[in-house]
């Protein structure tokens, strides 16, 4: 049964008004944030627990990463589940790609649950979607998962390079988060030199890795925590940074603050903690509540990069599998998140709004845009180019 915090969530803009029925709480979440579809994956012998959620198709079908954590309820897993494929959409979006916006969850230890017989259930339950949501690796997964996910289903990105994928997204995606974080540099202190910058890293995963690993190069000062602290002191005397207590991270003296972990962890307990200039990361959902806590970093100074936009390497990596995998045109396409993140401040001054406002209403203007040209009757032919469709056909 969802208990009533289920419904609190805020949206990024003012929900469309739509009649709702107390006895049907999930149904009025999908409606509200108007979510397409919700899949619950069962597979008891294959210790599988997982939920898929669509968001919006409009510009093409839905992409997003799988993520396996060990959620402590089922209410927990649905919350997360839903926002992370509503922030696919305008993640695609804003990044100018033709697809939409989806998810999957699976429940478990990651360290501990993982088979070959759970994955490759879970490819089913995506094969039985037919293409309406395309999975990639996300947090919790390696390439030895995504590929056990390929003997299921051709509707996977993130395979191995030996497979003919683009292998591990985490590279490119920290690659996003650098330029992004440039950017923010760039609109705070007039240059985007990262040198002698004091910046936190909340955890030491694999966007966290590869990120410090740049920010070494521009020598900035680095400071890593981690709820392992085994994974923290191992990056930070790779990179020559200090580990900090994961509940010290927010009140340590900063210039940027990098949530690279889980989100909602700028919330009601820790944002008047906060002591740092701009907040750029790589996790989704940094933001507790979109609206009322990104009024309260700018009441605060603090400059916030949307997280689904600084982040989108990954899926830029991912979705250039759909057109034939080249690397150096998922990084040069990432790359242009430094152009798109300076857009994004200079439409929120300009309209005096917070950076997480603009974005989704740049994002969303292209959806409405691209979305009525699908109202124009057109053949299914060979010269459609539409993302996806080459894929297809390559993995049929």
């Amino acid at each position: 049964m969802l208990n009533n915090n289920f419904m609190k969530d805020s949206l990024i803009i003012p929900d469309k008004k739509i009649e709702t029925n107390k006895n049907f709480p999930l149904f009025n979440e999908l409606s509200q944030k108007q979510h397409e579809q919700i899949v619950f994956c069962s597979r008891p012998e294959a210790g599988l627990k997982a939920i898929i959620a669509i968001h919006d198709t409009t510009l093409g079908p839905a992409l997003g990463g799988v993520r396996m954590w060990n959620y402590s309820s089922e209410n927990e897993a649905i919350k997360d589940v839903l926002r992370l494929a509503r922030g696919m959409t305008y993640k695609s979006a804003i990044s100018g790609l033709n697809l939409g916006g989806g998810k999957g969850v699976i429940i478990g230890d990651s360290r501990t649950d993982k088979s070959e017989a759970m994955f490759r259930a879970f490819g089913r339950f995506v094969d039985g979607l037919a293409g309406r949501y395309i999975t990639a690796e996300d947090v919790g997964m390696s390439e030895k998962d995504m590929e056990w996910i390929f003997s299921e289903t051709k509707y996977v990105t993130g395979i191995p390079k030996s497979l003919g994928g683009s292998g591990d997204p985490s590279p490119v995606t920290a690659y996003g988060v650098y330029m992004g974080m440039k950017a923010s540099v760039k609109k705070v202190y007039g240059s985007d030199s990262l040198e002698g910058k004091r910046i936190g890293i909340q955890g030491a995963g694999s966007v966290a890795t590869h990120l410090a690993r740049y920010l070494k190069k521009e020598n900035a000062k680095l400071f890593i925590t981690d709820i392992f602290e085994e994974k923290a002191i191992k990056l930070a005397r790779e990179t020559g940074g200090a580990v900090i207590d994961p509940n010290k991270i927010y009140s340590l003296d900063l210039d940027i603050f990098s949530p690279c972990a889980l989100g909602g962890v700028v919330n009601d307990d820790t944002i008047n903690h906060l002591s740092c200039g701009i907040i750029a990361g790589g996790a989704n959902n940094i933001l507790d509540n979109e609206l009322k806590h990104g009024e309260m970093l700018r009441e605060r100074n603090i400059l916030y990069a949307p997280d689904y936009v600084i982040n989108a390497g990954g899926i830029i990596n991912v979705s250039s599998e759909l057109e034939g995998y080249n690397e150096q045109r998922a990084m040069e396409k990432t790359a242009r998140i430094y152009d798109t993140t300076l857009k994004i401040f200079d439409y929120a001054d300009k309209k005096d709004i917070t950076p997480n406002k603009a974005s989704n209403i740049l994002a969303e203007q292209r959806i409405q845009s691209v979305g009525k040209v699908s109202t124009i009757y057109s053949s299914k032919s060979e010269l459609s180019n539409r993302e996806g469709e080459i894929y297809y056909k390559y993995r049929s």
